[in-house]
């Protein structure tokens, strides 16, 4: 524990300054980790009691349908989410949700957010 005490003090670095971290992002990583929590849940499936099992075979159930969906579905319900999460309830295909996107992620470029944009109108709810 002394040892962890001595070695955990961090400098902190400012990143922005490295190439490309101060800058406005035309790209937005898509990461997909529903076969690691599937995996989780049938371990957990096959050690559940009786009364565990019924919450766990939903949430199974839940993750097959959330791997199951492509990459523009993933990229337009995290667009839905950031929008209803600004208060925006107005048309997607509009410059008011553009900007309102930006405003709730100020690091995606014009572009980024026309893209995800374009998903959200590709594939409505």
């Amino acid at each position: 524990m002394a040892w962890q005490e001595r070695h955990s003090a961090a400098t902190m670095i400012d990143m922005t300054g490295l190439t490309g971290l101060s800058r406005k992002h035309d790209v937005v990583p898509l990461i997909r980790d529903s076969d690691l929590v599937a995996a989780a849940l049938r371990q957990a499936l096959a050690e559940a009691s009786p009364q565990e099992r019924p919450g766990l075979e939903r949430a199974a159930a839940l993750v097959e349908s959330t791997a199951a969906a492509t990459d523009g579905q993933l990229r337009a319900r995290w667009v839905r989410a950031r929008l209803a999460s600004a208060g925006f309830t107005g048309d997607l295909a509009s410059v008011a949700a553009l900007k309102a996107l930006r405003k709730t992620e100020p690091d995606l470029s014009l572009l980024a957010a026309v893209r995800l944009q374009k998903d959200a109108l590709a594939f409505p709810e």
